[in-house]
């Protein structure tokens, strides 16, 4: 038996697996975060191990024929390698692009960074997590100084009075962590959820709000209003914590009830009701996440609702505060070390001489030999095959088909590499159109770190060999880098890499240098910050920040004045309709692995509509129904359901389709792109 996680959701929820034969058994056991529980993704996630469809060969497209044929392993990395260096010479470092995931292990994605600026020596890496919580990451930064997920352990929700749930269906996302808000209010708490769907977390709220979607930052305006108004503000806090709130005070002045009920369409009398309740409570909590986040305004609206947060004196305040509820498995850990374009180990900036200097120590190479910042995600895989562009791209732990915003435009940039290569377990839709396929581990075959939503970093065990031909993606890197003549050291041990891990966010504000493997075991997961030396037992490390202080130099907090501007499209004319997107409780992220998993119920996508809407275009339930944005349309049946406003559909993004209509435009200070939010028809 091997205890070990979850391979999903940012939970990374504790499991025991034993073999059973060939195959693999999951059962419970006592982990902090879900005490035993797992969702029924949990409870199959050992289904794709044996699968037909596990690839065990690398691959070899021919580009004249589009025909497969299987390759060695040092056919394929000889291949890969001499193409990465033909296109560095003749065009530049930057015509190589890289990939990664959020779900990649600290490991694997630390070492990523390190190749991509050491072995390939470009700037241009990003990964899919920047399309998970970087808008929140933004927000964290500004206003606290850092950027963790949960400042808390998730327990912590039980023992507040308020818990507001923005954009998030935590019941349906992550299963066992709903426990909490039931708990909470057994223990006479309130549990307040804002969404423009009733789902299953709405149903369990004392007070749901259904928004327009894309409005969720007027509604945080709306009840600072409230507030301020009320004198509920805590003038103390704000003086001695925090600087900026006079700006914010002004800036919503403006907004009264009734001038938010006309932008929102939540009425005046409801957002009242909320912020009496924020008030009234002692302690308050604020948790954003997807539907908050995923907008061209996220960043602002996560700062909109962290004013709030701050006005009340909750962050800092034991069992109170802000949080994000981060999405995937390592969506926290997969940026803290490397995979983001513009970031360093130990949540280093990369354009700060002294973090250049110091990971370049450890690495030991020349600091001037270290790239600058590069494309964000969606920016880079824009820019692929076009002049200026790369002319190759790496990609690990990532579906960016289905993923991607605007998939038509980014899938016809893929066709336009000179080499696209993929490290997968399935033949996923990205997969099908690379140049060569490498196979790899899944989680149950590997052993790495994790870093869960709360900050606490953990540890997978490996629990089963890999099928015969398929390698880790460390030993993929290592292979590479070698090849291509890498300076550094180049490790494919897992625990050796972390080591060096350490090393490299020693100091950093993600300070990993005081956990190790044999620490990690013996507390079942420590959080981060966590210095070299520190001392800490069942945990510790650092699991609630702000008590005395924030990460900005004065130590305070930082109001910031935000205005509210919409959606990037507006409903016209042609395109009367929202159109939202978000995730059903049977498949994960792109679907690749689950929706391989023959336990879990593929019923494909379908289009969520309100009979108010299906009578207007003469839908009927289970029909096809097509909707259409300025991007594309897809075609899928229709679901007519009474919980969704009747200007808004609905779309699961789990399937080829849904992304095809989603908006491209970007956060300007995040970058993520607008997957929430854009116009849209539906016709039967």
């Amino acid at each position: 038996m091997t205890d070990t996680h979850c391979p999903y959701c940012s939970l990374q929820c504790g499991m025991t697996l034993s073999r059973k034969g060939p195959r693999l058994e999951v059962s419970e056991r006592s982990f902090p975060v879900n005490e035993g529980a797992l969702c029924r993704k949990g409870w199959t996630a050992a289904g794709l191990r044996g699968s037909r469809e596990r690839l065990t060969t690398p691959m070899v497209r021919d580009r004249a024929t589009g025909e497969w044929s299987a390759a060695t392993w040092d056919e394929a990395l000889d291949l890969v390698a001499s193409k990465l260096a033909d296109l560095r010479e003749t065009h530049g470092a930057d015509a190589n692009a890289v990939f990664g995931g959020g779900g990649l292990t600290n490991e694997k994605a630390y070492q990523l960074g390190k190749f991509a600026r050491v072995a390939l020596g470009t700037s241009q890496i990003d990964y899919n997590g920047r399309w998970c919580m970087s808008s929140a990451a933004s927000a964290g930064n500004q206003a606290f100084g850092v950027d963790r997920g949960l400042p808390f352990p998730l327990a912590d929700i039980e023992k507040t009075d308020v818990c507001v749930l923005v954009g998030s269906n935590l019941a349906e996302t992550m299963p066992p962590a709903a426990r909490h808000l039931d708990r909470l209010r057994e223990n006479g708490g309130k549990v307040v959820v804002i969404d423009p769907r009733l789902t299953p977390t709405g149903e369990r709220a004392d007070l749901f709000l259904q928004p327009v979607p894309g409005t969720d930052l007027p509604l945080a305006l709306g009840v600072l209003h409230l507030l301020d108004a009320a004198g509920a503000v805590d003038e103390d806090y704000i003086a001695e914590r925090t600087t900026g709130f006079e700006d914010v005070r002004r800036s919503v002045a403006a907004w009264w009830p009734e001038m938010v009920e006309r932008v929102s369409g939540v009425e005046a009398a409801q957002l009242r009701e909320l912020a009496d309740l924020l008030a009234g409570a002692g302690k308050v909590m604020v948790l954003t996440a997807r539907g908050a986040e995923q907008h061209a305004q996220g960043t602002a609206t996560v700062l909109a609702w962290l004013n709030v947060a701050l006005a009340l004196g909750m962050p800092g305040k034991a069992y109170a505060g802000y949080g994000c509820l981060t999405g995937q498995g390592n969506g926290q850990g997969g940026r803290e070390h490397g995979q983001k374009a513009d970031q360093l180990p130990g949540y280093r900036m990369i354009d700060d001489p002294a973090a250049r200097a110091h990971v370049a120590a450890v690495w030991g190479i020349d600091p001037e030999t270290l790239p600058g910042k590069g494309r964000s995600a969606y920016e880079l895989l824009d820019a692929l095959g076009t002049p200026e562009g790369p002319k190759s791209l790496i990609v690990f732990g990532s579906n960016i088909v289905v993923s991607a915003p605007n998939a038509t435009h980014i899938t016809s940039r893929l066709a336009d590499l000179d080499l696209l290569v993929v490290a997968d377990m399935v033949m996923s839709e990205t997969a099908a159109l690379a140049d060569v396929v490498l196979p790899v581990t899944q989680w149950a075959e590997e052993t790495g770190t994790m870093t869960n939503l709360e900050g606490r970093v953990i540890l997978r065990n490996q629990a089963i060999s890999a099928p015969d031909g398929v390698r880790n993606d460390l030993d993929i890197i290592t292979g590479l880098a070698t090849r291509l003549g890498a300076a550094s050291t180049w490790s494919t041990d897992p625990e050796e890499i972390f080591e060096e891990l350490r090393a490299a966010s020693k100091g950093g504000k993600a300070d990993y240098s005081g956990i190790t493997y044999d620490r990690i075991r013996e507390e079942d997961g420590v959080f981060w910050p966590c210095p070299e030396g520190s001392a800490g037992s069942l945990g510790e490390g650092t699991p609630r920040l702000f008590a005395d202080s924030f990460f900005h130099a004065d130590g305070r907090a930082r109001f910031v004045d935000v205005a509210h501007r919409g959606p990037a499209e507006q409903p016209s004319a042609d395109y009367p309709l929202h159109l939202t997107t978000g995730r059903v409780l049977a498949q994960y992220q792109s679907g690749a692995q689950t929706r391989r998993i023959k336990d879990l119920p593929d019923e494909g996508a379908f289009v969520e509509l309100h009979p108010l809407l299906a009578d207007r275009v003469g839908a009927h339930d289970g029909d096809p129904v097509v909707v259409r944005t300025p991007r594309g349309e897809m075609k899928a049946p229709a679901r007519i359901v009474t919980t969704i406003r009747p200007d808004t559909v609905f779309v699961p993004f789990h399937w080829v389709g849904a992304n095809k209509l989603t908006n491209d435009a970007l956060d300007p200070s995040s970058r993520m792109p607008e997957f929430k939010v854009c116009a849209a028809a539906v016709t039967a």
